[in-house]
């Protein structure tokens, strides 16, 4: 056996993703190995194709209980031997499972981290073979991690006592001072280290000020009917009240927090994994643990504490590759909650805790630059594009500006008159006149600047004070971020250089698309095998996921395969579960295509996905742009493409003009030419100016024509200059 042929006959997959092909040959190879991927980046394969071509017995240690019993039920569906020993289990089963790890009837063993340190267990594993120790959510090891585990320190001690066993390390959020951490307590070498990308690039990424939540949430959900999801509290309460509110709505939502008894949580979760609920509303500082791939939208109600915990959990959205939406409703009450709970702690702890808080808070006010890449910024990784076309500011329309140099000056002049000391909110209250106890004792209501900003409301001048911000015109510092002007500033006050933004916040902000699924599928027959996959699920007592995935069943509601040998190679397919379950799908399937004529489709080979993927990674381009550029080479109007992605005509030209500046070619732009109103002399002229200039840049082509055609409309003539 080799691990392709495993890849496929087990698990029903064609091709590695990245990076795991290195990963599984440095374990086979007993070196000792730190791996961090994103979630749904495929971790779990790393150790469990080795574990099938090793002799011995791979341990798995992880924190999360709940997850070991979903990968157990996984791994045996796929036809592994495998069994998870800890406190969740009856005496009976617990010796049970002993005994059939001691008489080497298993492959695979999962085992929490204070299960494996007992007398017990250590004693089991001395008397057989090891060959690998595998640490998952290795980044408890590290106490610079979000997450940090005591027990998990001891970790090390039990690696020394099987010395012939190669160590994987595994995680999905380390930064790169948790990786040196986690390297330098295991002992491994960093050669033997591999980061991927931490771009889950199926998740869109929406950040909303939070107003009417309730209403908001209402409304978000209304998009999702009858598919799973996450909504994150900040507190317990919050929880209950949510999951009240929901249910009156006819919602079928189960609350999970650690106020609830273990057994009220263990059947909460079990009816999320078995699809029998749709919705958890769980607390942010507890981790659900679960292995579920076909969430399709996580909301963050509250605030996160940290970049990490946010990215963790968006993570457990669209863990099967399919668009998943995640979204995070931002409010200062929020930042207040939580600024309240840091000033409890003390010391280097409260100092992590405040440094944390800022991350998130610049990350969840930044309404124009791409939102992956600060989130990738945190784990070490640059972001390659300008866009990443998934996310609210990458794909919201482009904003009206005004001139908002009045307003600007009087800001920032406020901050000068207050001694460059205070956060924005005092700032506010000076430019407001406000009478309160502190602006009084610190005798601001004598500054030149006091109460000349009537004009605008409070939140007016907080949403300024961002944009100023963002624009590079203040520094904000220190755990009660301080304002202080930046040089540009200072130069803009001397110069009276014009500052375009906004003045009013944007209630609900335009998107150009909406998540559509790259495949196109029949949704009534991927309803009925899910009503299949359901009816087989309940029959085994597992979660509906266990049988196949989401992704697994798009491809068939897509190509429709009418025998077995067709099921094989559909994604997620493998030889055992052909012969179990092949031929009950076989039979939603048949009757279905003939009743509505419908024939087998071929399925794209593997190689030619990866030649496409290869010259799409080779342009720089991300797959919806590459989706769109052919669609239209094949003959779809602008119009189609609006039609079939949900998006406005200014996305379509977007996406066409990054593939054409990559360097694929366009068919002809009279299509382009029916979109713009610009006169025909001024089109010749601007053509001409992009043939002199290049087409990378607008500027040069809109200062050499004076101005007189407005950036959308040399957008449109930028294209029709390409399509050429």
């Amino acid at each position: 056996m080799t691990p392709e042929s495993i890849l496929k006959t087990t698990f029903g997959y064609d091709t590695f993703r990245p990076l795991q092909r290195e990963i599984i040959e440095n374990v086979l190879t007993r070196r000792d190995s730190l791996a961090i991927m994103p979630t749904g980046g495929g971790k779990s394969l790393c150790y469990q194709i080795p574990a099938l071509l090793f002799d011995g017995l791979t341990v798995v240690v992880s924190p999360l209980i709940a997850l070991m019993k979903d990968q157990v039920e996984q791994m045996r569906a796929a036809g592994v031997p495998a069994l998870f020993i800890n406190s969740t289990l009856s005496p009976e089963a617990y010796n049970e499972n002993m005994d059939y790890v001691r008489r080497g009837q298993v492959k695979l063993l999962y085992v929490a981290p204070e299960t494996l340190l007992t007398p017990r267990i250590l004693g089991l594993l001395s008397e057989l073979k090891v060959d690998c120790l595998t640490i998952d959510e290795a980044h408890c090891i590290s106490e610079w991690g979000h997450d940090f585990r005591p027990e998990y320190r001891q970790l090390a001690d039990v690696r020394r006592r099987y010395p012939e066993a190669v160590c994987l390390a595994l995680t999905a959020t380390a930064t790169p001072r948790v990786r040196t951490d986690i390297t330098r307590s295991l002992g491994f070498k960093a050669s033997n280290e591999f980061v991927a990308s931490f771009n889950r690039e199926n998740l869109f990424i929406e950040v909303a000020p939070k107003r009417d939540a309730e209403i908001q949430l209402t409304r978000f959900l209304e998009r999702f009917k009858d598919q799973s999801g996450i909504i994150y509290c900040f507190s317990r309460r919050q929880v209950d009240e949510l999951s009240d509110y929901l249910e009156r709505r006819g919602y079928v939502v189960r609350p999970y927090h650690a106020g609830l008894d273990d057994d009220t949580r263990r059947r909460n979760q079990e009816a999320f994994i078995r699809d029998d609920v749709q919705i958890m509303v769980a607390t942010i500082a507890f981790g659900m643990g679960i292995n579920k791939p076909n969430v399709r939208f996580i909301v963050h109600f509250d605030l996160p504490k940290s970049i990490e915990g946010y990215y963790q959990e968006i993570g457990r959205a669209g863990r099967d590759g399919l668009p998943a939406h995640c979204l995070l409703l931002y409010s200062y009450g929020d930042v207040a909650k939580l600024r309240y709970f840091i000033d409890q702690k003390e010391g280097d702890e409260r100092k992590a805790a405040v440094q944390q808080l800022d991350a998130i808070v610049r990350y969840a006010e930044d309404e124009r630059n791409c939102r992956r890449k600060p989130l990738l910024a945190y784990f070490g990784e640059k972001f390659p594009a300008e866009k990443c076309d998934n996310c609210d500011n990458c794909n919201a329309e482009a904003p009206i500006l005004e001139d908002i140099t009045i307003p600007a000056q009087k800001f920032l002049s406020c901050v000068v008159r207050t001694g460059e000391r205070f956060g924005a909110g005092h700032v506010a209250d000076v430019l407001l006149g406000s009478k309160n106890e502190r602006v009084l004792r610190l005798g601001h209501d004598q500054v030149s600047t006091y109460g000349i900003g009537k004009e605008l409301t409070q939140k007016q001048w907080m949403h300024l004070a961002r944009q100023l911000s963002q624009m590079g015109y203040l520094n904000q510092d220190g755990e009660y971020r301080t304002l202080s002007l930046t040089d540009s500033a200072r130069a803009a006050l001397k110069s009276r250089a014009k500052i375009f933004g906004q003045l009013q916040e944007v209630e609900e902000r335009a998107k150009k698309k909406d998540n559509k699924k790259e495949l196109e599928y029949n949704h009534a027959l991927f309803a009925l095998l899910r009503a299949k996959r359901k009816e087989l699920a309940d029959a085994d007592g597992v979660p509906p996921y266990v049988i196949f995935s989401d992704r697994t069943l798009v491809e068939m509601a897509a190509y429709y395969p009418q025998s077995k040998e067709s099921l094989l190679g559909i994604s997620g397919v493998g030889q055992v579960k052909l012969e179990k379950f092949g031929g009950l799908f076989l039979e939603v399937i048949a009757p279905y295509c003939k009743k509505h004529k419908i024939a087998e489709k071929a399925r794209e080979t593997a190689p030619a996905r990866r030649k496409k993927a290869a010259k799409s990674a080779e342009s720089g381009l991300g797959t919806r742009t590459t989706l769109i550029g052919e669609a239209y080479n094949d003959g779809a109007s602008v119009k189609d493409l609006m039609e079939r992605y949900q998006v406005t005509v200014g996305t379509v030209i977007d996406h066409l003009t990054r593939y054409a500046l990559a360097g694929s070619r366009l068919r002809n732009g009279e299509d382009f030419q029916s979109l713009t109103s610009t006169s025909p002399e001024d089109q010749q002229a601007a053509l001409a100016a992009f043939e002199e200039l290049g087409a990378e840049y607008l500027k040069p082509v809109f200062d050499k024509l004076g101005g007189r055609i407005n950036y959308d409309e040399l957008k449109i003539l930028r294209l029709c200059h390409l399509a050429r």
